[in-house]
């Protein structure tokens, strides 16, 4: 992994305060976590915050006595490390329906039997409840950052949702223009929309736009190209969805001749402002094409897994952290990654990476990818994703009496195999405290879970959808006794394997 050099001489302390505006909040007595060039972990320490930046790191005596009467959250016995990165999160239809698409459905049927028709009925009010309900289940995991990979009818609503909840996200409108396609688009169209939906956001805020495409192979070349000059032009970037599994691969080299990624660089697509989500099936040449442009990756470990697409076979991200490319991580959905918990991600491509042995990660490298690397990898490296002086005030406090640190290891190594992601006690996003003591502040986290119920089963039942149960749900009074158990077992036939593991090896996210 490409990392600042390490200085020869030791640290010098942060300057202190001296800006024009006043502390507004003190993090004080914590272990700060700052993933600052040097990786400096600061025992005993406070942070100042003011208008939302982080204005001085130092002791909590002198912080106080320079800003006397300061609002403080005591972190003492605390863990406090920077607002984690989740680069690839889809916010809509999924956290309606989490945990209810069949787990072992074809990727097509998955799509087009379960997403599509749910998507075509979502309203305005649908997307802001889910984005809401993602954003809050976010920061109670420590994740400061979002970043919605292409919603398909309401982005704005989707960018309300985040607002509310108090998060940093980027968002934008999926465009594609396949044919026969549902919500397909001529380019030009495709294009002008995903102008419109940039410029009516924001463009600077916690909540800002960005390009995003469908990807695989939805996409023509003039599509692709527009976008990336369109991202350029505005200012921001473009992400979309490339070979999580063999899919594209075979698909392009079909239609060009050529995989996807070496096809795409030949148009000049790829670039610093690209992030591709997945990138899992690349060859030599692909990879070599996304190190040579300094494009970026969205790795979702619990995606490839929980959906069977091969990564133990084909992942090459931990390849491209060793070789200072730029990764991420992401969560994806609600029915592939289940989870929008970037530490759980961490430890599973680290221990992705690990089993395979080529190209392994540790702790440390793999922290970096949720934090510093990953807020690099989507352009908001000069922003957050580490705990220094002028960023934002981006933060998550973990509490250390929970069981789970007791003993506190070494850090690095408990943050990412602890997976201590449920220790989150306080989030402090753009200086405003988000969650406190395990409470988010800004919504009524009753009233959505509650609202989630109702417009799920409502979502549901227009789609015509039935939840499956592979077990029986049965009210108690209904339920017979239990069956006497046998005095001893009968031995049970080995299970008859299928000829070829790799039957599920083409599916695709959604």
């Amino acid at each position: 992994m490409t990392t600042e050099p390490l200085p020869s001489e030791p640290s010098a302390p942060e300057p202190p305060f001296t800006g024009p505006l006043p502390a507004d909040l003190l993090v004080t007595d914590g272990t700060v976590v700052t993933m600052n060039a040097r990786r400096e972990v600061l025992t005993g320490a406070a942070i100042a915050v003011a208008g939302g930046r982080i204005a001085a790191i130092g002791t909590a005596a002198d912080l106080r006595a320079r800003h006397p009467g300061t609002p403080e959250l005591d972190a003492r016995g605390c863990v406090v490390v920077p607002g984690l990165v989740n680069a690839h999160q889809h916010l809509t239809v999924d956290p309606l329906i989490r945990s209810v698409i069949p787990d072992d459905l074809p990727a097509q049927e998955a799509i087009f039997g379960w997403a599509v028709p749910l998507h075509a009925l979502v309203s305005g009010d649908d997307d802001e409840l889910s984005a809401a309900l993602t954003a809050t289940e976010s920061l109670l995991r420590g994740v400061t950052t979002v970043l919605e990979p292409g919603t398909v009818a309401h982005p704005g609503r989707v960018a309300a949702g985040l607002l509310a909840a108090g998060i940093r996200g980027r968002v934008g409108g999926w465009g594609w223009d396949a044919p026969d396609v549902p919500f397909g688009l001529p380019a030009a169209e495709a294009l002008a929309r995903q102008e419109e939906i940039v410029r009516s956001l924001p463009a600077t805020g916690p909540v800002t736009g960005w390009v995003t495409l469908v990807g695989h192979d939805l996409v023509t070349d003039e599509l692709f190209t527009g976008a990336a000059e369109l991202a350029g032009r505005l200012g921001t970037h473009l992400t979309f969805h490339m070979s999580p599994g063999p899919g594209d691969a075979e698909a392009y080299l079909e239609r060009t001749g050529a995989r996807p990624l070496v096809h795409l660089n030949r148009l000049g697509v790829l670039g610093p402002r690209v992030l591709l989500g997945h990138a899992v099936w690349l060859d030599d040449a692909e990879v070599d094409a996304v190190l040579a442009t300094r494009t970026a990756v969205a790795s979702c470990p619990g995606a490839y897994t929980r959906l069977g697409q091969g990564y133990v076979r084909a992942g090459r991200h931990g390849e491209l952290v060793r070789r200072g490319g730029r990764v991420a991580l992401g969560c994806d959905s609600h029915n592939a990654g289940d989870a929008p918990d970037v530490l759980r991600a961490a430890g599973l491509l680290a221990a992705l990476e690990n089993d395979r042995g080529a190209w392994p990660l540790a702790a440390a490298e793999a922290f970096e990818l949720a934090t510093r690397a990953g807020a690099e990898a989507v352009g908001l490296g000069d922003l957050t994703g580490s705990l220094e002086p002028g960023k934002a005030a981006d933060l998550a406090v973990l509490d250390t009496r929970d069981p789970s640190w007791a003993p506190a290891g070494d850090l690095a190594t408990h943050l990412v195999w602890g997976a201590p992601s449920h220790t989150v006690r306080d989030v402090v996003v753009d200086g405003k405290v988000v969650v406190r003591d395990r409470r988010v502040t800004t919504v009524d986290t009753d009233a959505l879970r509650a609202e989630a119920a109702h417009r799920s089963a409502a979502l549901l039942r227009a789609a015509g959808l039935e939840v499956p149960s592979r077990w029986p749900v049965l009210p108690a009074e209904s339920s017979g006794p239990p069956p006497a158990l046998p005095r001893s077992f009968p031995s049970l036939p080995s299970p008859s394997l299928p000829s070829s593991p790799t039957s599920l090896a083409d599916r695709k996210d959604h």
